[in-house]
């Protein structure tokens, strides 16, 4: 009898393939790094064929290292990085251009011209999203549009389009000989392209954007058979959980009841809330999605809000300013201060995500003197992801009606105790990490093991969900307001900072 499960977590900066025990304890885990392409200022790309092989790469290394067959593994889960965009060839399994990553602001003079007729909410109630360079649909547009030839091999039905769940589905079941195109309703509520209601691709949406519908993945469930893998390492194990990265972490985080709600800290910060069997459309600039659907069961839907960059501007640090050696100094070097020094880092580098949604906003540092130094920058880098995570919680809570008393945590940054205390005290509120802190592949795995019964129910799930630590309060309620206020006016320095004609420039 298999005794394991497997879970490929495609981020955007790296790749790892995860094997869980029964219990969701990680048995072993392989995880490599690929290119980040930036062709122009705001423009974000990803090597679909690097990806791949980063993919059989860490698949192979983490079975060979506790020697485990393929036989010992009831099932694999898939979790991404949603919204980034790939086309490719049905009969080469070849991209015709690299994948656009979720970053990419290169289709803004597209939301511009889509956003004169009807405003930036026009698709709204039928796709949950606001019209914004974020989503898959506008990214199809543009490779169609501007990759020579793409347009001609589309209409002739030799293109595939999906987000990176659907190419690794295809890749691992077969690719060009016979591999399964499918995606599933949390990934596909990403496009901007499905009926949030029917969970099916809308037609009129699809003609509008210019995108034949033979290019579009069948939308599955989050939970189910698709096909079986191919590659050697992982022969004939079933690929049966399919979730959008965000919607992984909720399911691992077992937020399976309505009004639970959880937060993840990595690339960018992804807040969400069940909200039950019926979609609940945003008053306050946050997205309406699928979070899960298992099965033939009904779907449940959640509210997000989405912020594009925290720990991109830790790597940001590292990596464009040398400050850092490693991520992880960030919070030893924020803690050579004992306060931020009036310093605010508002890091709308491609824009603001909610609850602004402002495409025109750019990064801007605030409140320097001859005061500050690299530390009070370092905690501002800091600070500025728990003050975004405090604007999406608080639209949250008016958007569904219900105060959250404490929130669940997961991702890179929850082991930076400086930034779980200070979220914690700018929320007012108990800040929780769980005993697993993978939750994002864990929720791929347990998706996959629901499939094939390696799990009975979601009751079996939830006893296995406990806490590592709780973060409190230990902020006075004056001090808390006006960092606060600070902040947002840090943040309106940043809007306007690109004109219409600069963002079509760019595009």
């Amino acid at each position: 009898m298999s005794t394991y499960l497997g879970a490929i977590d495609q981020g955007t900066t790296s790749t790892r393939f995860i094997i869980f025990d029964s219990g969701g304890r990680i048995v072993s885990v392989s995880q490599k790094e690929h290119e980040q392409i930036f062709p122009k200022p705001g423009w974000v790309e990803h090597d679909p064929e690097e990806i791949w092989r980063r993919t059989h790469e860490v698949m192979t290394d983490a079975m060979q290292q506790r020697g485990i067959r393929p036989k010992d593994v009831a099932a694999i889960g898939i979790t991404n990085q949603r919204e980034t965009t790939i086309v490719w060839n049905r009969k080469t399994g070849v991209a015709v251009y690299n994948a656009i990553v979720w970053q990419d602001t290169r289709v803004e003079d597209a939301v511009a011209e889509f956003s004169r007729d009807g405003g930036p909410d026009r698709f709204r109630k039928l796709t949950g999203l606001p019209l914004a360079a974020y989503f898959s649909g506008l990214k199809i547009r543009w490779i169609l549009n501007n990759v020579p030839g793409a347009r001609e091999q589309a209409k002739a039905g030799d293109l595939l389009f999906g987000n990176i769940d659907s190419y690794l589905v295809w890749k691992l079941t077969g690719g060009s000989r016979g591999g399964i195109h499918v995606t599933d309703v949390t990934n596909a509520s990403r496009t901007q392209l499905m009926d949030l209601a029917t969970l099916k691709w809308d037609k009129a949406q699809l003609e509008l954007f210019g995108i034949p519908e033979a290019m579009m993945p069948r939308i599955a469930s989050s939970s189910e058979v698709y096909g079986l893998a191919q590659p050697a390492e992982v022969k004939d194990i079933p690929i049966a959980g399919i979730l959008g990265d965000q919607q992984a972490a909720l399911f691992g985080q077992t937020c399976f009841e309505p009004g639970q709600a959880k937060n993840t800290y990595g690339t960018g910060c992804f807040l969400l809330m069940n909200t039950g069997t019926e979609p609940v459309l945003s008053k306050y600039g946050l997205l309406t999605t699928v979070a899960f659907k298992i099965g033939q069961n009904p779907a449940q839907y959640a509210l997000e809000g989405s912020v594009a960059v925290t720990g991109a501007l830790v790597q940001w640090m590292r990596d464009n300013l040398g400050l850092i050696q490693k991520s992880s100094d960030i919070e030893t070097l924020a803690r050579t201060v004992k306060d931020n020094g009036g310093v605010y880092f508002v890091p709308a580098f491609s824009g603001l995500f909610a609850p602004y949604w402002k495409t025109d906003a750019r990064g801007v540092i605030a409140g320097l003197t001859r005061y500050a130094n690299k530390g009070h920058l370092a905690r501002a880098v800091l600070e500025a992801t728990a003050y975004q995570t405090r604007e999406v919680l608080e639209a949250m809570e008016l958007d569904s009606g219900r105060k959250l008393d404490s929130l669940r945590t997961d991702g890179g940054m929850v082991d930076d105790d400086l930034l779980m205390q200070f979220q914690a005290d700018i929320l007012n509120r108990d800040v929780i990490r769980p005993l697993i802190k993978e939750t994002t592949a864990l929720g791929a795995s347990y998706a996959a093991g629901l499939a094939v019964g390696f799990y009975k129910d979601l009751g079996e799930l939830r006893k296995q969900w406990g806490v590592d630590h709780v973060w409190k309060c230990h902020m006075e309620s004056d001090a808390r307001e006006q960092l606060y206020a600070h902040w947002k006016k840090a943040v309106t320095r940043s809007f306007g900072w690109v004109e219409e004609r600069e963002l079509k420039a760019t595009a």
